[in-house]
């Protein structure tokens, strides 16, 4: 039988991720997929921060560069850098990201309110933040990001 210390810790993974030198997180329960970047096709008319569309399997998927959306410029695209592909409903998006970093088990008592601007990032796009011994993680609310794309016409 495995004791619990308490009842009210409820665990979450952490898919942890950078956007320039920021450090963000997002549920992993949230991601379909990560892959490397493919051809994409740009898109005319376009939000800035949509850079093309690719092909995935059959199904087409919005690929955003995340630093744009967040307001800290544009991601470069290099080796290191991911498409973070979203469980989104109706469509698929994929998030460019500049490198994933780790897998973390987050205690959700612990993830403070995210401040209204963390580094330059307006707060409005984050869940909240949470403080590991060395980091400050900044939570992604994905249906935030995904909402406001949306309204970006």
């Amino acid at each position: 039988m495995n004791e619990t210390k308490s009842t009210t810790n409820i665990l979450v993974e952490l898919a942890t991720f950078y956007i320039g030198d920021a450090l963000c997180g997002m549920d992993i329960l949230k991601i379909q997929e990560i892959n490397k970047l493919m051809d994409m096709t740009k898109v005319p008319q376009a939000p800035s921060y949509v850079i093309g569309i690719l092909n995935l399997r059959g199904q087409i998927v919005t690929i955003i560069d995340l630093g744009k959306k967040l307001g800290l410029g544009a991601t470069d695209a290099t080796l290191s850098s991911r498409n973070i592909i979203v469980n989104s409903p109706g469509e698929h998006v994929g998030l460019l990201v500049t490198r994933l970093s780790d897998v973390i088990s987050a205690d959700t008592d612990k993830i403070e309110r995210a401040p209204a601007n963390m580094g330059g990032i307006q707060g409005e796009f984050f869940s909240g933040v949470y403080k590991t011994a060395d980091r400050l993680i900044g939570i992604l609310d994905i249906n935030k990001v995904l909402r406001l794309e949306d309204q970006g016409h």
